[in-house]
């Protein structure tokens, strides 16, 4: 069979943050000179842009314009582009983000983590919850579609009343879009698309919809991974960058550290991975469509998902359950 093209995003990775937080795992660097921006910046249209680090939020709005300019003019763009960028509440100045959003930025992802200032220096966060409050009412204030907030649950000496009380503050807030929660939320007007992503209606992060679906991204900046569909090849490759950001500048030609094929074994893994953590109901013309696979590769693991009621099965789409929602791991293990 086959493979079609999928939508095509953009990932860029900035890889300094003013200081490294302990829990992260992301391929960041705390700053300690300056930021080489313009060392850095140097067919298919672009459903959306996702600027991630690190911090991206240490560069100047020129040099983040600088980025999505030379984006623009090397990629065809749709004409309603999502651009999203993350964002430390510690960084948040008005005039900035101001300056952001005219480059080009139509989204924040704050990360907020907690509005607990014990937690908050727990996890050695640069910004305090009085912060983290005002950098939601800027976004608020900005010709943005949509922002989100970034909350950390299950944290080490972390209590439940603790973890209701960010939500409530998260959501007395009223951003458009929430990370992490449930009855509260939901309660609040919240819709939950995602294992731990919740929305206002329309505001979903179009982006990360795009992973989920098994679309294509193209990632940009040391340690970014990219995931590109060839179908004159019938081939799936995955890429990624090298990790460390003066290797990676270092080198203006062989940037890349790995290319990778997604064997067709391994495909009914990989898209049922991505494809189940959303919880709209999955197209069964898609499967094919993007791993070009025969249906009849998957029929027994899709028979006993359906018979242990993990997934329901209609003549044009699997839904995951919410038995299945909860027990993911034991779902996406049946494809292995």
């Amino acid at each position: 069979m086959s493979l079609s093209l999928p939508p095509l995003s953009l990932y860029i990775h900035i890889p300094w943050c003013i200081q490294k937080c302990p829990y992260c795992d992301f391929n960041s660097h705390a700053v300690k000179q300056g930021i080489p921006e313009q060392e850095y910046i140097a067919h298919r249209t672009l459903s959306s842009i996702f600027i991630g680090g690190g911090t991206p939020s240490v560069f100047s709005a020129a040099g983040i314009t600088q980025i999505l300019d030379g984006v623009k003019q090397r990629l065809p763009v749709a004409a309603d582009l999502e651009v999203t960028m993350e964002a430390n509440p510690g960084t948040f100045e008005a005039e900035r983000f101001a300056g952001y959003v005219a480059g080009g930025v139509t989204r924040f992802s704050i990360g907020v983590q907690s509005f607990q200032s014990e937690q908050l220096k727990a996890l050695e966060r640069i910004h305090n919850a009085e912060e983290a409050k005002a950098a939601a009412r800027l976004a608020a204030t900005l010709p943005l579609s949509s922002f989100n907030l970034d909350l950390m649950h299950g944290l080490p000496g972390q209590t439940l009343e603790g973890a209701l009380a960010d939500l409530q503050q998260a959501i007395a807030l009223n951003p458009p879009h929430l990370q992490q929660g449930a009855e509260l939320l939901a309660a609040a007007g919240y819709q939950q698309y995602e294992t731990s992503a919740y929305s206002q209606a329309g505001h979903q992060c179009r982006h990360n919809l795009n992973y989920w679906r098994y679309g294509d991204y193209l990632g940009i900046g040391c340690g970014a991974h990219g995931k590109i569909t060839l179908p004159s090849r019938n081939s799936i490759l995955r890429t990624v960058k090298i990790k460390h950001p003066k290797g990676y500048m270092d080198l203006s030609r062989g940037y890349l550290d790995e290319r990778t094929q997604v064997e067709p074994e391994d495909r009914p893994f990989e898209f049922f991975m991505n494809r189940f953590r959303l919880l709209e109901p999955c197209p069964i013309s898609d499967f094919s469509a993007l791993t070009g696979l025969p249906l009849a590769s998957i029929s027994a693991p899709l028979a006993e998902a359906e018979q242990k009621q993990l997934i329901t099965v209609s003549q044009q789409h699997w839904q995951i359950t919410a038995k299945g929602a909860r027990y993911l791991n034991d779902l996406l293990t049946l494809f292995i």
